[in-house]
């Protein structure tokens, strides 16, 4: 799925997002939304923010089931799923603020050192996965926001992969994608 989406996209993906977390709070129905291009392979991220916090944050990062359904299973994912979080409850849910990611298909990052990747990442535009073994971790381009040198971004992605700060193997692999996201209350 190509992220040249219309506006439209938006509303659908964040209510989508939101009907998912009052079906599964036995809060009432998720609504029925025919899009056709619900239907078509896509990944997501749902984030979960209160008051501005994060308050979860699950996603895929290739397209692997029907966007309506990742949408659907990321959310209640970043709900209920993510383990740094309590699991969000009916009181909670009027005070959540949601945001939905699309993200593009990851693409490969020709790397064989640091320098590489920090010549080849792009702040504020990638989002990047990086894996070395059974190690894998990814960090959405809205974190350049919170990490905008490249050193300390790719520092904290290592250490959320379980790496230390400094690590480097030839072996390492990164891959990078965009996204287009939409935020309730936009």
């Amino acid at each position: 799925m190509s992220l040249d989406g219309t506006v439209e996209r938006g509303p659908v993906l964040l209510a989508l997002a939101r009907g998912s977390l009052v079906e599964a709070l036995h809060l009432g129905r998720c609504p029925e939304l025919r899009e056709p291009w619900l239907e078509e392979p896509g990944a997501c991220f749902v984030t979960l923010h209160r008051s501005g916090a994060l308050r979860g944050c699950v996603g895929s990062i290739e397209a692997h089931r029907p966007l309506r359904d990742d949408v659907r299973a990321n959310a209640r994912a970043a709900a209920f799923s993510d383990t740094r979080f309590a699991p969000v409850t009916a009181d909670e849910l009027p005070q959540l603020d949601i945001e939905v990611s699309l993200l593009s298909a990851p693409e490969p990052l020709p790397v064989t050192s640091e320098a590489d990747a920090l010549r080849l990442l792009r702040p504020g535009q990638d989002g990047v996965v990086l894996e070395w073994g059974h190690h894998r971790a990814t960090f959405l381009p809205q974190v350049w926001e919170q990490l905008p040198d490249p050193r300390d971004f790719l520092a904290q992605l290592r250490r959320k992969a379980g790496l230390p700060q400094g690590f480097w193997d030839p072996e390492v692999r990164l891959s990078r994608y965009q996204v287009e996201k939409w935020e309730e209350g936009e």
